[in-house]
């Protein structure tokens, strides 16, 4: 297997998936997200996005905070630090397979 063959296999499975990467690349760029900001930046369904989310909170990459505001309930979403370095990473591996 070629190198390149070989880091393409290597690469963070939990961060590839599609819908994740583009998750991963949105939260990247900001301190925090709301579901609903998410929601329409990411053009994922609410079923979709929780799942995702869910799968990358799992990982230990996406910190969730709950709370309200009044009496309406809120979602946060941000990087943990694992999730910051993960997502580098990963942008570093991809670098080197398409050069």
């Amino acid at each position: 297997m070629s190198g390149s063959l070989q880091s393409i296999s290597q690469l963070d499975r939990v961060i590839h998936e599609p819908a994740r990467l583009l998750l991963m690349a949105l939260l990247s760029s900001i301190e925090s997200a709301d579901f609903l900001f998410l929601l329409k930046e990411s053009e994922l369904t609410k079923g979709n996005l929780s799942v995702q989310l869910s799968r990358l909170e799992e990982a230990g990459y996406v910190e969730v905070e709950k709370s309200f505001r009044g009496k309406i309930p809120h979602t946060e979403y941000s990087l943990t630090p694992k999730g910051k370095i993960a997502f580098d990473q990963y942008r570093k591996s991809l670098g080197s397979i398409l050069e």
